[in-house]
């Protein structure tokens, strides 16, 4: 025989009024994190939506909309002034991706097998290149070069000078430690088991290299890649500081056109900036996603989330 239900005394406030209360709270804040979310988005992408859409009106005016044409981005592909700076940007941005890529990867692989009071100081190094402002690091830049291309130039009589591989250089400084970050995240969640099921079957060093780690750790190179291009290709700050005659980029030329005032052309040449930027942004996100559903993971967050792991 069961026992009887024992009854349970109910809120001291009858009808409910205290949990009634607690759900308009909770809508009232439900609703202003939602506009609060949507005010920010608005503020960061509304402007570039305006650009996008203006650079398809067909008044020279960019503020006055008067219709619709892409006749500004035939012009702007016809300029050898723009031409000139798009060639100036890959010459810049495809070298030092590939560099970049290289040496972090060779750290990443190197700071795995050092011991950990040397690898400390080589993370506290890398953190600090990019924790520093931009403007920093193109100041110090500039000063190396200056500096070291003057003695060099009394030393042997040669002409160096700021041009596209002082632009290469700067950028690396930078961008190898993005690509240390995202390969050695990638080897923090790598599995050791087979590397060591390699070594057990008597694989070289080299074999176990190219068949079992470089095949798991492709979707972080070539992201490190792609961002590496990426930060490279829409760099103002180090560019503008250690450049010189005849190697003005994307957005150096710009930055120039907008202190002339803003055109639809000006606004064609940001536009194909930004969609450039964003499909190898896409194409790094697909590695990734490629890459985790091969080796049976989960990447969260995508590059960012390899970047928050290895911190």
């Amino acid at each position: 025989m069961s026992a009887p239900a024992i009854p349970v005394a109910g809120p001291v406030r009858a009808g409910g009024r205290t949990k009634a209360k607690v759900d308009h709270w909770n809508t009232v804040v439900e609703v202003w994190l939602r506009g609060h979310s949507t005010i920010v988005y608005a503020f960061l992408y509304l402007p570039i939506v305006i650009v996008v859409l203006f650079s398809f009106n067909a008044n020279r005016l960019a503020t006055i909309w008067t219709g619709f044409t892409v006749d500004w981005y035939a012009i702007a592909l016809k300029d050898e002034v723009v031409l000139s700076a798009l060639r100036n940007s890959f010459s810049v941005a495809l070298p030092n991706a590939i560099l970049a890529t290289l040496i972090g990867t060779a750290a990443a692989l190197g700071l795995q097998r050092v011991p950990k009071p040397v690898r400390i100081v080589f993370d506290a190094l890398t953190y600090v290149s990019i924790i520093v402002p931009e403007v920093v690091i193109a100041l110090s830049t500039l000063v190396l070069f200056a500096s070291g291309f003057s003695f060099i130039n009394d030393l042997t009589g040669l002409r160096l000078q700021l041009g596209v591989p002082t632009i290469v250089a700067a950028h690396m400084l930078f961008n190898i430690s993005i690509v240390l970050l995202l390969v050695r995240a990638r080897l923090s969640g790598m599995d050791r088991t087979l590397v060591e099921a390699s070594f057990d079957l008597y694989a070289s060093p080299w074999r176990t290299f190219r068949q079992i780690t470089f095949p798991q750790l492709l979707p972080a190179i070539v992201a490190g890649f792609l961002l590496a291009f990426t930060f490279s290709f829409d760099d103002y700050v180090i560019t503008s500081f250690v450049s010189g005659p005849g190697s003005s980029t994307l957005p150096i030329f710009i930055f120039g056109q907008v202190k002339r005032g803003v055109t639809p052309e000006t606004n064609a040449v940001a536009t194909m900036m930004l969609f450039v930027t964003l499909a190898l942004l896409a194409v790094g996100q697909l590695a990734l996603a490629r890459g985790a559903r091969r080796t049976g993971g989960v990447q969260e967050g995508g590059m960012a989330g390899m970047i928050a792991q290895q911190r």
